[in-house]
């Protein structure tokens, strides 16, 4: 059981507490098999991912299998598990990390490894995983981020590439028949290892072998998959306050900065009558206010106009409100815009990724100007006040004029608004750098220093006068360190080990972040981290080579041929 001494002096106690509505109840004595599933950041941020609340459900619905959860603690909470001795537990019984058979970790930003290393502390389980033996849990990890799972390879035995539904349930099935056998001793680790790494989507580090391909999982069937219509309402507030339904996986659009359509890649579709069957059940087992209809271009969904009428229909009554991500102008070109604005006058997101057509061009970025300006006008028709952009900079070819287009055109975007009513609207931009991920037709390409990256930052704040325009940047040093663990290789495990003994905590937080920790580790380490940031020959062989997403090579070299801008 949790001791409530622990909570008197914490902030949010609540985050700590579980029994949430919802979640589950299983007796983890009575079961055969216990898994804790964790998010190594805030619980408002890991109780915000779908994936984790997908996985929590399939593995809690296998009937033998307790799934319990846990998340990164805050500062004033690590102090008082250490200044009392006590160990990190799950939110569900309360139960010691260490005492349970799996370990799982989504992890969804390299920002948060050095949480993944406090969180093994605070639970008392040897950092490295060649550490570990049969009276310790096997660490598990999953995400986007294991698509290139080379730099935080010492830390886990198992990783799970791609969509873990089907897979973690097949990995449960032989851990089940070998668990007595391995907790006694009479099967080593590493051959309990070397069985689990039949399963498809199975990577354990310790058993790399050059040459061996490791293929990424797939859904094959989205309406047949599970989602967890019974979802869980936290007792504070988190990121994402709704009900969040995947209505797709995967992208028919072929951006080539993207790494996300790589990790979703191929498409599905779920079809229109299973996203409002799935929608009517989770609010009737939750109560949620809010229902966002997430995908990786939502945009593209076949019918969006007539699922989105459906769902307003069912909803409206009921003061539910509908909410969608950041969108394609000609999907507002319909009635798509009246049929939100009708329940809830939000503002509106968009992604141009580029100031001008030229850029577009460059990263086969599928957008329209002309659709663009006319849906805008349309939003603004009947009451959007406000929109947000997204816009990259260091894009291959990216010249002072391209820069300028980013101004321009979200000038032009305020400006539209006089046409309908009174002054011009306010429009957010946000721009972050371009990190070429693995996996993607850029990851050969160099990426822009820090030192160009600030110029252009200053540039642009140096041309934008128009008051109704307000420029928000990522943080430059943190986008260095997520180009440098997206495409490094297991030399960095060390790095991230210094840094974690240095103090480094929420990395992916501005208040926590300190990038002269992080410098001084790397120069610890004898690494140079700018190497891992230089343009690769289509001939290397890349840390992440080894893992098969579905997309052939001759593809990405293709593709990357095409986005050089002279």
């Amino acid at each position: 059981m949790i001791d409530e001494g622990l909570l008197l002096n914490v902030h949010r106690p609540a985050q700590y507490l579980g029994h949430e509505w919802n979640a589950s109840g299983k007796e983890i004595s009575s079961c055969a098999i216990s898994f804790a599933l964790g998010f190594p950041d805030l619980y408002e941020i890991g109780m915000s991912n779908l994936g984790l609340r997908i996985i929590y459900g399939v593995l809690n619905n296998i009937p033998d299998v307790a799934c319990e959860r846990f998340f990164a603690p805050e500062a004033d909470m690590e102090a008082a598990l250490r200044n009392s001795g006590r160990r990190l537990f799950s939110l569900e019984s309360g139960r010691e990390l260490s005492g349970f058979d799996f370990l799982g970790f989504s992890l969804g930003s390299e920002l948060n490894y050095t949480n993944v290393l406090n969180v093994l502390d605070l639970a008392g389980v040897p950092l490295q995983a060649k550490l570990r033996d049969y009276r310790m849990p096997l660490v598990i990890g999953g995400g986007p981020c294991v698509l290139n799972p080379e730099p935080i390879a010492d830390f886990f035995d198992l990783f799970i590439i791609g969509e873990a539904e089907e897979a973690a349930a097949e990995v449960i099935d032989i851990y089940r028949r070998r668990k007595q056998d391995y907790k006694n001793g009479a099967l080593a680790k590493e051959d309990l290892l070397a069985e689990l790494s039949h399963v498809e989507g199975i990577y354990a580090p310790a058993l790399y072998k050059p040459g061996r391909k490791v293929r990424k999982r797939v859904v094959e069937n989205l309406d047949s998959a599970f989602f967890p219509c019974n979802w869980i309402v936290p007792f504070v507030q988190t990121v994402h306050d709704r009900i969040t339904l995947e209505v797709m996986r995967g992208c028919p659009n072929r951006c080539r900065f993207c790494q996300a359509r790589s990790q979703y890649y191929p498409l599905r579709i779920r079809s229109r009558e299973k996203v409002v069957s799935l929608a009517n059940s989770a609010y009737a087992l939750s109560g949620y206010e809010e229902l966002s209809l997430a995908g990786l271009s939502v945009s593209d969904y076949p019918a969006i106009e007539k699922v989105v009428s459906d769902l307003t229909a069912s909803f409206k009554e009921r003061a539910v409100n509908l909410s969608l991500p950041s969108l394609k102008a000609r999907a507002l070109l319909g009635n798509v815009t009246s049929l939100i604005a009708g329940i809830k006058k939000t503002g509106l997101t968009f992604a141009p990724e580029a100031g001008t057509h030229r850029l577009r061009q460059a990263i086969a970025k599928d957008f329209s100007e002309e659709d663009f300006f006319r849906a805008i006008e349309e939003a603004y028709r009947v009451g959007y006040q406000h929109l947000k952009l997204y816009f990259l900079i260091g894009l291959p070819g990216e010249k002072d004029e391209d820069l300028d287009g980013i101004i321009d055109f979200a000038a032009a975007a305020s400006d539209l608004k006089k046409k309908v009513s009174g002054g011009g609207a306010q429009i957010n931009i946000s721009i972050n750098p371009l990190i070429p991920k693995p996996h993607t037709p850029l990851q050969w390409m160099k990426m822009e220093p820090v030192s160009r990256i600030r110029e252009k930052q200053a540039y642009l704040r140096s041309r934008c006068k128009n008051k109704r325009l307000k420029i928000s940047f990522h943080n430059i040093e943190m986008g260095f360190l997520e180009g440098v663990f997206s495409r490094g290789d297991r030399r960095l495990g060390a790095v991230i080990a210094c840094a974690y003994r240095k103090g480094a905590r929420f990395d992916a937080w501005p208040s926590s972040f300190s990038f002269s920790r992080w410098q001084e580790a790397f120069s610890e380490a004898g690494i140079d981290p700018q190497e891992y940031l230089e343009e690769r020959s289509v001939s290397d062989t890349l840390p992440w080579d080894f893992i098969d997403i579905g997309i052939k090579k001759e593809y990405l070299i293709e593709e990357f041929n095409k986005s050089i801008v002279i």
